[in-house]
């Protein structure tokens, strides 16, 4: 049985797009799933887009998403390297060989040289245009004998190299996500295959690479779903087995559209840098287009590779709920060590100027209680400064709910009873700060939500938090004092 190669092939043009990483997850789970391997490609060959340090950023998102890849390119020690029998994994390191592949097109009558400029191809469009006609390149150079086109080339002439589609022929393929697909070449642009640069398309390249790679399985956005019959096309004109195609849905925000970076978090940086878990992220982009058979929607890497099949991907576009995503997300902060939430949530929680890293560190047993206290509720680490603020600073008492509790008529006596207690101690410990509320009930005869919203209202400024035991613990007998007070001005 044939192995199963699949690959993702990034252009490094800044960061990984969220929909860039489900296609990555896609292509790992099937190859996990087959007992094959998966391979990072990098296609630069495109160099106005070029961003420098963007290979390395790719590298590390994936890294961080647990999306490890078996061959291509990687980072060792501070430095891209390559690994693999099928190298070089970097297209601008391939020209010799796309070259090579190009020539033989040439020769073949697959391909020809076209000497067009740029001024004659932008009037040609324009009035193509005023037509209401599809703009597409008009074969003017398909019929120059290769003997004049070389001799134009020798002369000093630009050019760039173009693909010899057939007229009036289906081609045609199946996809695994769309079934079968057919398009008319007449439908089709001749596209170019080399740019006057020396550089490669992506279209050229990609076959090439597929093929010389041992690709099996294409797995891509449908953005390339129009320009695969010309791939299929190419294969035939080498003479070449085409892998099987799989184009994904695009992942659409809530209002069914393309995620933009104008409008939406696109790149895996802004999910990390807010503060979501690997775990999360890569859990909830696999629902994002599939789902599997059992509708179990919790799902560790290891569950994905065994339920993963392409039979579940959808045809239509994904939608990316960001509230699906919190709750996936919040699943995974419940049941992540405290430490680590804690260690990950220390550089939000700086950035908020509620307290100093020094400061974190000189206490961890106590930050570890502060973050314990809160964790549940947080829907990303990046929230822990926004669910803590509350315990910092001055009593701020700004919810209707909360000012109606503190002006009601049993506070003053509650009040008093709790700063009773307060000053019986010299300092708040667990078994105080879980038996206090008891002991108020008993002296003041107020029980249920008479005695602890009020009192929850008049220490934290909320009707709803975390453990009030948890509150108290935090606080401490000065800040308990200090709050108890100030709750009275807001009578």
């Amino acid at each position: 049985m044939e192995e199963v190669r699949v690959r993702f092939a990034p252009s490094p043009t800044g960061f990984l797009h969220i929909g860039g990483l489900r296609t990555a997850l896609y292509n790992y789970l099937f190859a996990k799933k087959n007992g094959g391997k998966f391979i990072l490609r990098i296609e630069d060959t495109d160099r106005t887009r070029y961003v420098e340090g963007a290979i390395e950023n790719l590298i590390r998102s994936l890294e961080w998403a647990g999306i490890d890849h078996d061959e291509g390119v990687f980072i060792e020690n501070g430095k891209i390297v390559e690994k693999g029998d099928a190298g070089p994994y970097i297209q601008s390191k391939r020209l010799d060989i796309y070259k090579k592949y190009v020539d033989y097109l040439i020769e073949n009558g697959k391909a020809y040289y076209c000497f067009c400029s740029k001024e004659r191809l932008d009037s040609l469009r324009e009035e193509q245009r005023i037509k209401g006609q599809v703009p597409k390149y008009d074969g003017f150079c398909r019929g120059l004998s290769l003997e004049e086109a070389k001799k134009r080339i020798a002369d000093g002439e630009d050019y760039v190299v173009r693909l010899k589609l057939p007229r009036n022929e289906d081609i045609e393929f199946n996809d695994a996500v769309r079934g079968r697909v057919v398009i008319n070449s007449d439908e089709m642009d001749d596209q170019v295959l080399m740019k006057s640069d020396g550089f490669p398309t992506y279209h050229l390249a990609v076959v090439v690479d597929d093929h010389l790679m041992g690709i099996t399985y294409v797995v891509r956005g449908e953005e390339w779903l129009p320009s695969t019959p010309k791939h299929v096309y190419l294969y035939q004109a080498f003479g070449w087995q085409a892998p099987t195609f799989v184009h994904l849905p695009t992942v659409l925000n809530k209002d069914r559209k393309k995620l933009s970076k104008r409008n939406d978090d696109v790149a895996v940086e802004d999910f990390r840098d807010k503060g979501y878990l690997p775990e999360g992220l890569v859990n909830y982009l696999a629902l994002v287009g599939w789902s599997p058979e059992d509708g179990k929607e919790i799902l560790s890497l290891d569950e994905m590779v065994d339920k993963f099949s392409f039979d579940r991907v959808g045809k239509s576009g994904g939608i990316f709920d960001k509230e699906k995503l919190d709750w996936v997300n919040s699943h995974y902060i419940k049941n992540y060590p405290l430490e680590k939430i804690a260690e990950l949530s220390i550089k939000p929680m700086v950035e908020s100027g509620l307290m100093t890293e020094e400061e974190i560190r000189g206490d961890w047993e106590g930050y570890l209680y502060l973050v314990g206290t809160v964790v549940d509720s947080l829907n990303n680490v990046g929230e822990i400064a926004d669910k803590v603020s509350f315990l910092f600073g001055d009593l701020k008492i700004e919810e209707e709910d909360a000012l109606a509790e503190v002006r009601s008529e049993n506070m003053p006596i509650l009040i008093d009873a709790f700063e009773n207690e307060l000053n019986q101690i010299d300092e708040v410990d667990e078994d105080f700060a879980k038996k206090v509320m008891k002991k108020i009930q008993k002296a003041t005869g107020i029980k249920g939500k008479g005695l602890y919203m009020p009192v929850r209202a008049a220490i934290s400024g909320n009707v709803h938090g975390p453990e009030l035991s948890n509150i108290i613990m935090i606080l401490g007998k000065d800040r308990l004092l200090e709050r108890l007070n100030a709750a009275r001005s807001y009578r």
